[in-house]
């Protein structure tokens, strides 16, 4: 196994339920108190904490109703398209205490969860062993032009 990491995809971590509702493409924002997030695409790895509370919230429960809630594994890949000053009024989603919010578009969803143990606070660099796995599943993942 090589232990090269991959510099034209990150990693972003994400407590449950918040990566099954990202998962789901009806969450498009995701709340973070810094702006230094690269635009590109981001395996998104569900963490291991789940955040109780949020489960009773009526928008997370109709949107991860017959969903598992994997956990420390990555689940799917997102494009992290924009990144804007919180002010909680963008979508539904949208933490007005959030000082910044994550756009994600593009999400694939992986049919078999891969397992990892931890992932990071802030944008993580993959191994390329992890990113071949995922492409075991989305075979049409590539690298930008000239970034391969």
């Amino acid at each position: 196994m090589s232990d090269t990491r991959v510099d034209w995809i990150r990693g972003i971590t994400v407590r449950q339920p918040w990566a099954t509702c990202l998962l789901t493409g009806h969450k498009t924002i995701e709340n973070r108190p810094s702006p230094g997030w690269p635009l590109g695409l981001y395996l998104l790895h569900a963490g291991l904490a789940v955040e109780r509370a949020a489960l009773r919230l009526p928008l997370v429960a109709t949107t991860i109703r017959g969903r598992q809630l994997d956990r420390s594994a990555v689940i799917g890949v997102a494009r992290l398209a924009d990144v804007h000053a919180g002010d909680g009024r963008c979508t539904e989603w949208a933490e007005p205490a959030s000082p910044f919010h994550l756009v994600f578009t593009d999400v694939q969803e992986l049919a078999l969860p891969i397992p990892i143990p931890a992932g990071a606070l802030g944008p993580w660099k993959p191994s390329e062993d992890l990113v071949d796995q995922v492409r075991l599943q989305l075979p049409d993942l590539r690298a930008p032009e000239g970034l391969a």
